[in-house]
Parts: C-alpha cells; structure tokens; sequence
C-alpha cells in the first residue's frame, strides 16, 4: 500500500486542442459571419432612407458612370484600343466608391442580406431597386447628351459603340454578358465590404470597373449610356424601343447574375443557422418596440 501511495501520477490529461484545420474553419467562419452582419446593418441603412436622398445618390451614379464612358470613349478614340479604354473607364467606377453613390446593380447583395434577415420588407427593396434603375438611366442620359454636345469628335466612336450592342441583339451571346455583369459588380459589392483597408476597396472597385469597361459587359446601366449617346447623334438603324428592349433583357440576365449566383452562394456560404439567428434577433428588436408602442410604462 505504501509503495502504491508513493508511486507517481502518471494521468495523461487529453489535449481538447480543437486541430488547426478545425480552428481556421470557425476563424474563417466567424470573419464571413462578422462581414454579413454588416451587410445587413448597411442595407437597413440604404432601405430605410428618405426618397430625396435615395434618388439623388441614384442619379449621381449616372453621371459618374457618363463620365466613365466619356473616358472609354475618348481613350478608345485616340488610342483605338479597348484595353486602355477600359482602364479608363475605371474613373466612373472609382467616382461612384469616393462620392458613395449607387448603381442599380450594387444593391443585390447588401440590401437582399436585410430582407431575408427580415429586417426590411419586400416592398421597401422594390422601392430601392425602382428608385436607383430610374435615377441611374436619367443621370446617364443627361451626362451622355452634354458629352456628345461637349466632344463632336466623339460622335463615330460612340455610333460604333452604340451600333456595336445592337448587333448582339436580344442574342444568347447578349444575355450572358449581361449575367457575367451582373455577377461581376455584386462579387464587387462582396469584396469592398471584406476589404480591410481603403487600399484593398479602391483595387476591388479598380479591377472590377477594368474588366466591365475592357470586356464590354452588358451592364445594364453602361450600355445604356452607350446607346444614348449614339442615339442622340443620330445613331442609325435603331431608336428609344430597340434600346428599351435591349435594357430590359439586360436587366434580367444582370438580376440573374447578381442574384441567382453570387448573392445565393454567399447565402449558402454564411449558413442557415448565422441567418436563423438575425432573423429571430431581428423579431425580438419588432417585439420590444411594438410593447414599448403599446404599454411604453413597462420600460
């Protein structure tokens, strides 16, 4: 018994270390978790704002898309080359991230995290959507007819350019850069919230503007300015309906693109039990403000 009390403890205590793979996955997890949850505080922000304001960030976008197109056309024109016109084109792109302005197509990802988080209705992201197409269209009609009075010399490339969209047509070719657009811009959206620094922002808004402007996309917003600007110097063969056609299956293959692929998976990435846990936060926040409306003496 006594050499038994004297022999030492040889317990191995179990290291309960989770694996290092295990451990990345819920840092990686809870960075992708922290980057949702202010996706859907941004786009409360951006769903509950006052018409004015709303209409006026929507119409600034337009003009500084123009002014993108304005870049593309004159650095095509002098250079006839696309690939430094689309490097160009990037002016409108970085104009739209300093001046907080607001495409109709970066409000798929951020605005949608709110409403499915049910902190936001479906009718207040249909007034987005109406208020920021609407305003972009007429902030890019009026940049594209003070440019073409501004710049004569322009008017064969923006013709080019503007016949160059009609020829695709309401082809299959037309519709899948219109979904390639739509993808582009919202993974965009995706990465400017992620992005840690300024820095890291202006090069996702840098390469991504690159690519729309270079590849010539069909996005929705910059063709039309496209197509405006070749209209109203007498663009041939085509007018106002050609382009409202064209604008609106540009419209669905951006949706499909922006919605059904990129802000989906991104869904699927953060998980249904990150969302589940929003939306019954979400009522409870409903649930306190509708008690303090009804009984406030209970506070």
């Amino acid at each position: 018994d006594d050499d038994m009390a004297a022999a030492p403890d040889l317990t191995v205590e179990e290291d309960v270390t989770p694996p290092r793979g295990e451990r990345l996955h819920a840092e990686e997890s809870g960075e992708l978790n922290a980057s949702f949850d202010r996706s859907v505080e941004e786009g409360a922000g951006r769903l509950n704002r006052p018409i004015g304001n709303l209409l006026a960030t929507g119409f600034m976008a337009g003009l500084d898309v123009g002014f993108g197109v304005l870049a593309l056309l004159f650095v095509e024109h002098e250079t006839g080359s696309p690939v430094l016109g689309g490097l160009a084109f990037t002016i409108g792109f970085i104009a739209i991230h300093l001046g907080r302005s607001e495409l109709f197509t970066e409000n798929f990802l951020v605005p949608v995290t709110t409403v499915i988080t049910r902190k936001a209705s479906i009718r207040q992201l249909g007034r987005l959507w109406a208020g920021t197409y609407t305003t972009n269209l007429a902030g890019g009609w009026l940049i594209a007819a003070m440019v073409m009075i501004a710049y004569p010399d322009l008017h064969p490339i923006a013709m080019e350019r503007g016949e160059a969209i009609m020829g695709r047509a309401l082809s299959l070719e037309s519709f899948m850069l219109a979904v390639l657009a739509g993808a582009a811009i919202t993974l965009m959206t995706w990465m400017v919230r992620n992005a840690e620094t300024e820095g890291g922002r202006l090069v996702s808004v840098i390469a991504f503007g690159f690519i729309l402007g270079s590849t010539h996309m069909n996005h929705v917003v910059v063709i039309s300015i496209k197509m405006f600007a070749a209209l109203q110097v007498g663009g041939t063969g085509y007018g106002y309906w050609d382009w409202l056609q064209l604008s609106s299956y540009a419209v669905l293959g951006n949706m499909l693109g922006g919605l059904g692929l990129v802000t989906l998976l991104r869904l699927v990435q953060v998980g249904r039990p990150h969302i589940e846990r929003r939306r019954r936060t979400a009522m409870t926040i409903k649930g306190s403000d509708y008690r303090r409306r009804i009984r406030p003496d209970e506070d």
